[in-house]
């Protein structure tokens, strides 16, 4: 398998993982329900990621910005990887 194909592929995964964690931004201001299965599915998939954050980041006025960060880091990561391709 051809590494350029392999990085195209965690590029997209990682443009993919980014819409998760704004879909899941998005309904945290709409959908209250923590029982709700959409919201469940996206807090499962994105928690593992933000969750750490989280804990780094100090706690400013009950703002959450764990998904800016995350975003941020998502797009070091890709610029990184487009520049080994």
């Amino acid at each position: 398998m051809n590494s350029g194909f392999l990085i195209v592929v965690i590029l997209r995964l990682l443009q993919i993982y980014n819409y998760l964690i704004l879909a899941r931004v998005l309904l945290s201001w709409f959908i209250r329900d923590p029982m709700n299965p959409i919201y469940r599915f996206l807090w499962s998939i994105t928690e593992p990621v933000l969750s750490p954050i989280r804990r780094i980041l100090p706690q400013m006025g009950g703002w959450d910005f764990s998904p800016i960060v995350a975003f941020l880091l998502i797009d070091l990561l890709s610029r990184f990887l487009i520049s080994i391709l």
